[in-house]
């Protein structure tokens, strides 16, 4: 007994050692582009950082805050609008908008870029008509421009308000009702109860989903740069690209880091510690406002916009410059594009879902400081544009093919190339990186159903940590992962600043031949990957308005 026991003990203490290096070398990972970025721009030299600040600094600086101001105040506004109203009140047709509402998600901003380019820029269709209606030359009026900032942010706003809008309306179904009654019995108007009293108690969540909104703002690079609009994110691919600046693009990548990292830090300051606690014996829903009338139809159309321009007519459009254009979906190139694209996003989806399941496994069998440090380090990689985890990589696994190629050539005579940055595997590695923190969300969040008292089961049985991860976690936690494995899935089929600067020469996906053909200005042919993006992300999302319905 004492020797089988001993035994147990030791594959246990294995399996622990086993699992803490797993998650130690998935934070190691997670914090290298970082600190690549780091020593890269500060042994760039003060030359280039002075000439940056004299020339193209300013200018990016100012327009990503801009954007970054635009896109936050544009999601707030729509997404706690929306959440409060398929939340708070009744109208016709709000069971179908309060899911419909999360189908914008599937949209790369980007996507959505090349479609109203093609309706409203000056040839597009809505100019054309007004021009043909009123007989207006091209100088005779004025029209919204679609490549500008303005446009940028709109395109923004309109695939991002749902991230405000699912945390809004959890937030909201949460709250009891006798806070806002209360509100309401001393006096104050549904509005004012709203203003004071729901909003702050849902600030907190709604501060994380604007947080999420800006995240992927500064971390655009295909909308701006097909706008024109100069942000750090086209000023990296710029400088590493077009310019061949190494040393600028490194820097730029450090400013771009640091304003990341300073919005989550901020968030996570004003957030504090602030709680609030319901003082009633049981949870009270609050009864939702039944609407007629006018105010249904008001309620009604406010949420039929963001559906309607962030999903029904840009699909709509792309179907047309799709059909219209001469882009072969089956043909052998086209074929190539998809089959790289899976292999990728397939690839890196099974290895993030992995490095999440081992990090947050390993933070419930040891909680304390290194579990800890590896769960938090985890999840700066979403903080992270992926144009710098990109550059990050890049710079010392490239040092560190040359050194490599040179040394063989010396001592071998064999030049073994690019050994590292020539394969695909740092671009999953970037991709593990970039969403790590959604694929470790989407399991804790499952993690949470697992009751301790089956740990002691399984280790009172005999099991090993491994076993029991097997045998009783990954069964239950089946449907979080497969979550995870969507979601990450989908955002890696989405992402271009990461794909364009690291991917292997000839390794095209379907999200570079898009922006190639846009950048082209073949938007008709742009239409046809984007539509098979599009087709790819509604399956996550579909996962979600299940999620949603069921909250109902």
């Amino acid at each position: 007994m004492n020797s089988a026991h001993m035994q147990r003990q030791s594959r246990s203490g294995d399996s622990l050692r086993w699992l803490g290096v797993l998650a130690s070398a998935t934070a190691i990972a997670c914090v290298l582009p970082m600190l690549a970025v780091l020593i890269a721009a500060l042994s760039g030299g003060t030359d280039t950082v002075a000439h940056l600040i004299d020339t193209v600094l300013p200018r990016y600086a100012g327009t990503t805050l801009v954007l970054v101001l635009l896109v936050a105040l544009g999601t707030f506004a729509l997404g706690v609008g929306a959440a409060w109203l398929v939340t708070m009140t009744r109208f016709p047709g709000v069971r179908i908008l309060e899911i419909a509402l999360v189908l914008p998600l599937a949209f790369p901003a980007y996507v959505l870029a090349y479609a109203y380019t093609h309706i409203l820029d000056h040839p597009g269709i809505v100019q054309s008509t007004l021009r043909d209606v009123t007989g207006w030359g091209p100088r005779d009026y004025w029209f919204p421009e679609i490549r500008s900032v303005g446009g940028a942010a709109v395109m923004l706003i309109l695939v991002l308000y749902p991230y405000v809008y699912l945390l809004a309306r959890a937030a909201f179904l949460q709250q009891s009702g006798t806070t806002f009654l209360a509100a309401r019995a001393l006096g104050k108007s549904a509005w004012a109860a709203f203003l004071q009293v729901s909003l702050p108690m849902a600030r907190p969540a709604i501060a994380g989903g604007v947080l999420l909104a800006v995240m992927e703002t500064i971390a655009d690079f295909g909308t701006v740069a097909y706008f024109g609009v100069q942000t750090f994110a086209t000023g990296i691919y710029t400088s590493w690209f077009s310019m061949a600046d190494r040393a600028a693009a490194a820097q730029l990548a450090l400013c771009l880091l640091t304003f990341a990292l300073m919005l989550a830090m901020l968030e996570r300051y004003q957030r504090g510690n602030a709680k609030y606690h319901d003082t009633s014996k049981r949870h009270q829903t609050m009864p939702p406002a039944e609407l007629h009338g006018v105010r249904a139809a008001l309620a009604f159309f406010l949420c039929a916009v963001p559906v309607v321009f962030g999903c029904l007519l840009p699909v709509a459009i792309l179907l047309q410059m799709g059909l219209g254009s001469e882009q072969d979906l089956f043909s052998s190139r086209y074929l190539s594009f998809i089959r790289n694209s899976i292999t990728l996003a397939g690839t890196a989806a099974v290895l993030t879902v992995c490095a999440a399941v081992a990090v947050g496994f390993f933070q419930r069998l040891r909680p304390g400081r290194l579990s800890s440090a590896a769960a938090y380090a985890a999840r700066l990689g979403y903080a992270v544009p992926g144009g710098v985890i990109a550059v990050g990589l890049m710079v010392p696994f490239a040092v560190f093919d040359n050194v490599l190629d040179s040394w063989m050539r010396s001592t071998f005579d064999i030049s073994t190339g690019l050994l590292v940055t020539g394969s695909i595997w740092l671009l999953v590695a970037a991709y593990m990186v970039r969403f790590l923190a959604a694929a470790l969300g989407a399991y804790e969040g499952g993690q949470s159903t697992v009751h301790a008292n089956m740990d002691a089961a399984a280790r009172s049985l005999g099991q090993t940590p491994f076993g029991t991860l097997r045998r009783v976690h990954l069964p239950i936690l089946t449907p979080s992962l497969l979550t995870a494995l969507l979601i990450v899935f989908v955002d890696v089929m989405k992402e271009l600043p990461a794909t364009l600067i690291m991917r292997p020469f000839n390794y095209d996906t379907l999200a570079v031949q898009a922006y190639r053909l846009a950048s082209d200005e073949r938007l008709a042919g742009a239409a046809v990957p984007s539509l098979v993006i599009v087709a790819v992300g509604l399956l996550p999302v579909v996962l979600i308005c299940r999620q949603v319905g069921r909250q109902i």
